[in-house]
């Protein structure tokens, strides 16, 4: 990695329903100083438009997914490493970008780096945004498991060790995949929370199709990342927690049986076991890949 300026690749990704937002996460990018950006704006079946010169475009002809639209924009850019912003997230500060990077560089051992989320309106911010169990202050710095995926800072050498985000997922869960890939190249995902990004408060939708992709990605998740041993007791253990959220909405769980169903009888595509020392390391900083 270079000394000097850090290079950067960033693929900021939409459908085009968001103009507004999507011009101000491209002008907070482009405020950023004390680094070099390789912009692209990946329109997930949509053609890019109305954006600054300085972003190329890259207009893919279908919703290929969240993750398939991040992988394909991280083809088309460079850098020592490779940010991913969504088009309703944007970075208040101008030395966001410098700081992340800086942060990996004072740590080598942080593979991957969210930062902290903030509505900007002044809302509550949801607690999901907080990676970890034991939430605490969102201001607190910790080592995480899994990530908020609408802005996420990797060394480029790391994303590509990772294979990639779960194109197959389409929505929901890479995030999950993504972080535990970088643990298990000997390196911790970590949830940075004195920087921050900024992001509308909105629950996301809860219908039929947000609960069978929820299901079916955690039984894909298991299946293509965890020991075999590890599959069934980490399934189990999502399903006895789901039906205790749930108990009371059977529609959702419904739903959710649906895709929990359809996860173990469909291919989920490329498997790579984390091995065991990972899981190891992972129960020692405080999340064994079981809950």
């Amino acid at each position: 990695m270079s000394d000097l300026v850090p290079t950067i690749g960033v693929v900021l990704l939409t459908q085009g329903k968001r103009p507004d937002d999507l011009r101000r996460g491209a002008e907070s990018l482009l405020a950023q100083v004390g680094v070099a950006l390789d912009i692209v704006c990946v329109g997930n079946g949509w053609v890019p438009v109305g954006l600054p010169d300085a972003v190329r475009t890259l207009a893919l002809p279908a919703n290929v997914g969240i993750p398939a639209g991040r992988n394909a924009g991280a083809a088309e850019v460079s850098g020592d490493y490779i940010f991913f912003l969504d088009d309703d997230a944007s970075l208040p500060d101008p030395s966001f970008l410098a700081d992340a990077v800086a942060h990996i560089r004072n740590d080598p051992g942080i593979g991957l780096l969210q930062p902290r989320v903030v509505d900007p309106s002044g809302a509550t911010n949801p607690r999901r945004w907080v990676p970890r169990i034991r939430k605490g202050s969102a201001t607190q710095s910790s080592n995480v498991f899994s990530v908020w995926e609408g802005a996420t800072l990797l060394p480029r050498a790391v994303f590509d060790a990772t294979g990639g985000w779960a194109a197959p997922f389409f929505y929901a869960h890479e995030g999950i995949e993504l972080a535990w890939r970088v643990w298990d190249q000997g390196l911790r995902t970590w949830y940075a929370g004195d920087l921050v990004a900024n992001h509308p408060a909105i629950e996301p939708t809860r219908h039929a199709y947000y609960y069978r992709l929820n299901a079916r990605n955690r039984v894909w998740l298991a299946k293509r990342n965890l020991p075999a041993v590890l599959v069934p007791l980490y399934v189990g253990s999502w399903t006895g927690i789901q039906i205790l959220r749930w108990a009371r909405r059977p529609a959702a769980l419904r739903a959710w049986f649906g895709g929990w169903a359809e996860g173990w009888r469909t291919d989920a595509g490329e498997r790579r076991p984390i091995s065991w020392r990972t899981v190891w390391r992972m129960t020692r900083a405080g999340r064994p890949p079981i809950v």
